[in-house]
C-alpha cells in the first residue's frame, strides 16, 4: 500500500514536470491586449491608398492646330489623354509633346455629323458616303501620321457612330492595329460600344462633357459631377477641348483637380483599359 502511494506520488511530480518542459519549449506568442490592438495604426501605404481610389480619365480633344489653351493643358499637375486631330499643323508636335509628358495620345478622328457642313470637319474625314476600302485608308493614313496613339476616338460624327457598316470597318482596323476606340457620345444611339464589345475590344465611352458651357466655373461644377459618377461606377471618363475656350477649360480644371484629387486618381485612357477593363492588346500597349 505504502509502495502504491509512493508511486503515485512520483507519477504526479513527473507530469507536473513534463508540463513544465512543454511550457518552456513551446514558442511565446506575443500578448496584445484589445485595447493594444484597436489603437495600433494600420501601416498602409500611399500605393495602397491611391489603387482604392476612384479613377478619372480627362481627355482632351482638338490638339494638332496649335490652339488656345494648349500650354494651359500641357501644365496641368494630371496625366492626359490628348486627342489629336491629323493632319494639322501641330498634329506630330502635339502628339509627340504629350507623350514626353506621359499622357496618353489617341487620333481624333474627324467624322461626318447628323448636322452641319462637313467641309468643316478638316482633313481625313470619314463621310458616310465613303465606300469600306476609303473609310480603311483614311482610319489607316490618319493613325500613322499621329504618332503614339494607342487608340481612336471621334470628332463629331453623330452620323457615322450610328452606321454599323462604317464603324465595323474602324473598329476592324483598330482590333487588326491592336487599338481601341473611345466614343465621345455625340450619338446617344451610337452603335459604337456594342459593336466593339462583339468584337472582342473594350467599350469605353465618354460619360460626361467639361466645358458644353465655355467658364472655367462651369467646367469646375462639372468636375464634381466627374467625381460623383467616378463614385457611383468606380471611374469616370470625361471629355473637355482646347480652341476658343481652352483656357477658360484649362483653369476649370486645374480649380476642379484641387477640389477633387484626393478622392480620386488620375489617369490615362491606357491605364483604365488595361487595369480596369482587363483588356490586353495585341500588339501590347505602351
Amino acid at each position: 500500500m505504502k509502495d502504491s502511494r509512493k508511486f503515485n506520488r512520483y507519477l504526479l511530480i513527473w507530469i507536473a514536470v513534463a508540463a513544465l518542459m512543454v511550457t518552456l519549449i513551446a514558442p511565446m506568442a506575443p500578448s496584445v491586449s484589445a485595447a493594444e490592438s484597436r489603437d495600433k495604426p494600420t501601416d498602409t501605404s500611399s500605393e495602397e491608398k491611391t489603387s482604392q481610389r476612384n479613377k478619372v480619365v480627362i481627355i482632351i480633344d482638338d490638339f494638332g492646330n496649335g490652339m488656345k489653351g494648349t500650354d494651359e493643358m500641357f501644365s496641368l499637375p494630371i496625366k492626359l489623354t490628348v486627342a489629336v486631330m491629323p493632319f494639322l499643323p501641330t498634329s506630330v508636335k502635339d502628339a509627340t509633346r504629350a507623350h514626353e509628358r506621359g499622357d496618353d495620345v489617341l487620333v481624333h478622328l474627324p467624322m461626318e455629323p447628323r448636322q452641319g457642313n462637313p467641309k468643316w470637319l478638316g482633313p481625313g474625314a470619314i463621310l458616310a458616303k465613303m465606300s469600306d476600302e476609303e473609310v480603311r485608308q483614311k482610319v489607316e493614313a490618319a493613325l500613322d501620321n499621329v504618332p503614339y496613339a494607342i487608340g481612336i476616338n471621334n470628332h463629331m460624327g453623330s452620323k457615322i457612330t450610328g452606321d454599323e457598316r462604317i464603324m465595323g470597318v474602324i473598329l476592324a482596323v483598330c482590333k487588326e492595329r491592336g487599338l481601341f476606340f473611345v466614343d465621345s457620345k455625340t450619338n446617344y444611339r451610337s452603335v459604337a460600344g456594342n459593336m466593339a464589345y462583339r468584337m472582342g475590344l473594350p467599350r469605353v465611352e465618354n460619360h460626361i462633357f467639361l466645358d458644353d458651357t465655355h467658364t472655367a466655373n462651369h467646367v469646375l461644377k462639372q468636375m464634381g459631377l466627374v467625381n460623383n459618377l467616378a463614385k457611383d461606377q468606380r471611374f469616370c471618363v470625361t471629355i473637355g477641348h482646347v480652341g476658343v475656350y481652352g483656357k477658360e477649360t484649362a483653369t476649370g480644371i486645374r480649380s476642379g483637380v484641387e477640389q477633387i484629387k484626393d478622392d480620386v486618381e488620375f489617369i490615362g485612357i491606357s491605364d483604365l483599359v488595361k487595369n480596369e477593363m482587363k483588356w490586353n492588346s495585341n500588339p501590347t500597349l505602351p
